[in-house]
């Protein structure tokens, strides 16, 4: 009898000990989560650079009259660019408190001035 009570008293132990080991693991598992999240993030990083190049080139090749709509490639370059610049302050933070919070313009379809105008009465 006296052995059962020395073989049930172990388990409470190798609860504990199995406990702190997986206590062990879980930050090693949140590095490499961390790690695949910031890889992803560079790799966003490099497809905003090949958009902006895209954009750039697309801008530079537009024909130069004013058609009644035009796509603003200079809106989008700096949205982009605000994007880029948000993803490096996440991947190399200067600061822990968050950035500035202006959204972005988003309407990138622009009209000519005199449909915008409203005839005065």
């Amino acid at each position: 009898m006296g052995q059962t009570n020395r073989r049930t008293s172990a388990w409470p132990a190798l609860a504990v000990v199995l406990a702190v080991s997986f206590s062990a693991l879980q930050p090693a598992a949140a590095a490499d989560s961390l790690a695949a999240e910031r890889e992803q993030l560079a790799a966003l990083t490099r497809q905003l650079d090949l958009l902006d190049r895209l954009a750039e080139h697309a801008a530079s090749t537009a024909p130069q009259e004013r058609a009644r709509y035009h796509f603003d490639y200079a809106r989008l370059r700096a949205d982009l660019n605000r994007v880029r610049a948000g993803l490096q302050d996440y991947l190399v933070p200067q600061r822990a408190q968050p950035r500035d919070p202006v959204p972005l313009a988003g309407d990138y379809v622009r009209r000519d001035r005199a449909d915008d105008e409203e005839p005065s009465p």
